[in-house]
């Protein structure tokens, strides 16, 4: 009869060889996001959306209004600066579509996979950031120098130029000579320091941008959105993270609530009924117990 082997190991070195490995674990995901950051959003859906257990990813807040997405450490993280971006399984993910495809990659809940509508979203000519910035006209100058904007302006210039000075920064210098030099335009037109030509060359800059996102809303959006339900199908997709959150964005712009009705705020730009298809998508996602949470504050 044979007879099985026990080995004794004294319990201060098992716990010694559990300390050893510990570091090699697999750290857990953590978001770097911020309430106010639009594309923040898109992944913040879909941790919602997506089944994720509470407390699955940790969350970490840069401050974008203080500029802290500038200082050298977060560079460190994603050498671009910007929101949102993801460390899991020992990388960084430094786009809203890298972050957001992780997340549905590993998700507990499977849904419809991105297509190049994400791309298209993400174009710079539909970028939903810049109107927060964009002013149109003597009136609209007038109310962002004398309001948040400016105030979101001045405080990324400030930081740009601390940590340009710093050692710690010097690995960043073609980012920040190149971040410094557009905010500060913007900053000068909102100051009044530049010619005429110049402001009236930005009104129509922005004029332009607003037309081009006016078109997709009355265009683009009702030739690509189903009759109902989402882009993925019954339930929200990946390409659908993208879209509420530069939805929500544009509505917010416009003076938009987030309930159902929202959607409503978007004719101070279209001047006209907003599409079917739209309404009805907007309403749809109004519904999400996701859109609910992340959007409880308000949109932004």
């Amino acid at each position: 009869m044979s007879r099985s082997l026990s080995i004794y190991v004294p319990h201060q070195y098992v716990s010694n060889l559990v300390a050893l490995l510990h570091p090699l674990t697999i750290a857990q995901p953590i978001l770097y996001t911020f309430g106010l950051s639009i594309w923040s959003a898109a992944p913040e859906l879909a941790i919602q959306e997506l089944g994720y257990p509470e407390g699955a990813i940790e969350t970490k807040v840069v401050n974008l209004v203080e500029g802290a997405n500038f200082v050298p450490d977060f560079l460190k993280i994603n050498p671009k600066g910007t929101l949102p971006t993801l460390t899991a399984d020992g990388k960084a993910y430094t786009s809203t579509a890298e972050v957001t495809a992780y997340l549905v990659e590993h998700a507990p809940k499977k849904v419809a996979r991105g297509t190049a509508f994400i791309d298209k979203i993400h174009e710079d000519r539909y970028d939903p950031n810049a109107p927060l910035l964009l002013t149109r006209s003597e009136e609209e100058l007038k109310s962002s120098a004398s309001g948040f904007p400016f105030t979101f302006v001045q405080n990324r210039q400030n930081s740009l130029e601390k940590h340009a000075q710093t050692p710690e920064g010097a690995a960043y210098k073609e980012l920040y000579e190149s971040k410094i030099a557009v905010n500060g335009g913007i900053l000068a037109i909102y100051k009044g320091e530049v010619s005429e030509d110049v402001k009236h060359g930005f009104f129509k800059q922005s004029t332009a941008h607003w037309d081009t996102i006016v078109g997709f809303v009355l265009n683009d959006l009702p030739a690509t959105l189903p009759e109902n339900g989402f882009l993925g199908g019954a339930t929200p997709g990946e390409d659908d993270f993208h879209l509420a959150a530069w939805l929500a964005r544009v509505a917010f712009l416009c003076g938009g609530t987030a309930d159902k009705d929202g959607y409503k705020a978007l004719e101070k730009e279209t001047k006209q009924p907003v599409p079917t298809k739209v309404a009805a998508y907007w309403v749809a996602w109004s519904e999400r117990p996701g859109w609910q949470k992340v959007y409880s504050g308000g949109l932004h």
